[in-house]
């Protein structure tokens, strides 16, 4: 793991930076029925194969890195603390895409917006307040967030 100075900015901390294990495989099995969310249907012991995860959220390994999350700036999109982002640096952002981003030596996580020729980094809560970048700030999106893995327990 990549040691990163944790920031803080809008209360949402980086708390490192990860990088996937390239060559490693972890097949796990993937059930032919799908689980019913309603009443529940008789089991199918049916295994359809093998998923690895790293094949089904990660599109480009070599440019693809993993970011923890700490904060509620963005609880409205569905990012929550302790979350798990999944990142790639070779995707161009686009309107409305959710980045991480540095700001003059802080990383956050934020939707890009554009209007009136001016760039916003805005939160997903209510709470907060959108960001405008500036020419005299040091800014650079590290890459888009393509997946967000976060824990019911």
């Amino acid at each position: 793991m990549n040691k990163l100075k944790v920031v803080e900015i809008d209360k949402v901390k980086v708390t490192g930076i990860l990088l996937p294990i390239e060559n490693l495989k972890l097949p796990l099995p993937l059930f032919l029925e799908s689980v019913s969310a309603g009443f529940p249907s008789p089991a199918d012991d049916y295994i359809e194969g093998k998923l690895d995860l790293n094949d089904y959220l990660v599109r480009n390994k070599l440019s693809t890195f993993f970011v923890r999350v700490t904060g509620d700036s963005m609880k409205d999109v569905g990012i929550y603390s302790g979350d798990l982002l999944i990142v790639d640096r070779s995707l161009t952002p686009k309107e409305a895409s959710i980045v991480i981003a540095i700001i003059n030596g802080e990383l956050l996580v934020k939707r890009m917006h554009h209007e009136n020729n001016k760039l916003y980094l805005l939160p997903e809560n209510k709470n907060y307040q959108a960001l405008e970048v500036t020419q005299e700030m040091n800014f650079d999106v590290w890459g888009v967030v393509t997946n967000v893995i976060h824990s019911v327990v």
